[in-house]
């Protein structure tokens, strides 16, 4: 049978610490794949946040949000903003209460996209450490890294630098991956510590 994918292990993970009415978001837009699961698994009462710096990528994201009943999917905001200012961008009702914060780092796979636009270190980890302070306990961050094109393989490295180095009291982080295929995609995911975890 095989073992998920990265991308479906992260949806996995998310999928069982999102309850309706969450709200979640996805840093990294891309063409939405991200955003439309959290749009399902948050429901029409719940809320998510897509960011992306490039407008293609919103505009991507959108159309395939555009496909998808209103009535089942959580309301999405798109914000034409870096995941480094998270924190600064959302509402102030949702810090401290995501479900979810999903990253797939990398560059915009998609037609007449720019590969040499890609994610940096400089605003991912900053993103990251937002993430973290903005979820619930409990709640997961997940960070799809793509070591496999020229600038991936250092930021994927500092994600997981970041990522070890993380206090126990923290959270914990998990790392999932093909040792075979140094180059294939991988996943790292922190869960939250719980508050009133020993």
């Amino acid at each position: 049978m095989g073992f998920l994918s990265v991308l479906s292990f992260a949806h996995k993970l998310a999928g069982e610490r999102l309850r309706l009415g969450d709200a979640a978001v996805d840093a990294t837009a891309g063409t939405g794949a991200d955003t439309l699961f959290l749009a399902k698994a948050c429901g029409p009462k719940g809320r998510v946040f897509a960011f992306d710096i490039q407008p293609q990528a919103l505009a991507l994201t959108k159309a395939r949000l555009d496909k998808e009943p209103a009535d089942s999917i959580a309301g999405v905001t798109l914000l034409q903003a870096s995941h480094a200012d998270m924190a600064a961008v959302l509402p102030a009702d949702v810090h401290g209460r995501l479900g979810a914060v999903m990253f797939n780092l990398g560059y915009l796979p998609a037609e007449g996209a720019d590969p040499a636009l890609i994610t940096q270190p400089d605003s991912t980890l900053p993103a990251l450490e937002a993430a973290l302070a903005l979820l619930r306990p409990r709640g997961i961050l997940t960070a799809v890294l793509y070591p496999g094109h020229p600038g991936g393989d250092a930021e994927a490295a500092a994600v997981e630098a970041w990522a070890a180095a993380l206090p126990a009291s923290a959270g914990q982080a998990i790392l999932y991956r093909q040792p075979q295929r140094p180059a294939a995609p991988y996943l790292i995911a922190i869960e939250k510590k719980s508050t009133n975890s020993i």
